[in-house]
């Protein structure tokens, strides 16, 4: 799987209703800190019911400046979410199917 296959793919639960698109992936290093050589995990998808754009960097929590440009872009991505990439049940050509128990987390990154 290449990632930009995922990037913008139309998001829905299990009943078929749309959720929105995969905004961005978050991924996880496995192994101990300061490894040279440590994997890269894919955690899950961010999903926004409105834009298919990135967030440019300020869903971090502790980003607020330029102030305009942060207002902006959290109006714009309000209702985001992420959900595990263990909560995907099948991926088709084109879109993706997150299965019943799927959980809505915060997009947020935590300082």
């Amino acid at each position: 799987m290449i990632l930009s296959d995922l990037l913008t793919r139309p998001v829905i639960d299990a009943h078929g209703h749309s959720l929105g698109r995969v905004l961005d992936v978050r991924f996880v290093i496995d192994g101990a800190p300061g490894q040279l050589l440590a994997e890269a995990r894919l955690a899950g998808l961010i999903i926004s019911p409105r834009a298919a754009t990135s967030f440019l960097g300020y869903e971090r929590t502790d980003e607020k400046s330029p102030w305009l440009i942060a207002s902006y872009l959290r109006w714009r991505h309000r209702g985001s979410f992420f959900v595990r990439w263990e909560d995907v049940d099948r991926l088709t050509s084109t879109r993706i199917v997150l299965a019943r128990s799927y959980r809505k987390r915060s997009a947020a990154l935590p300082d």
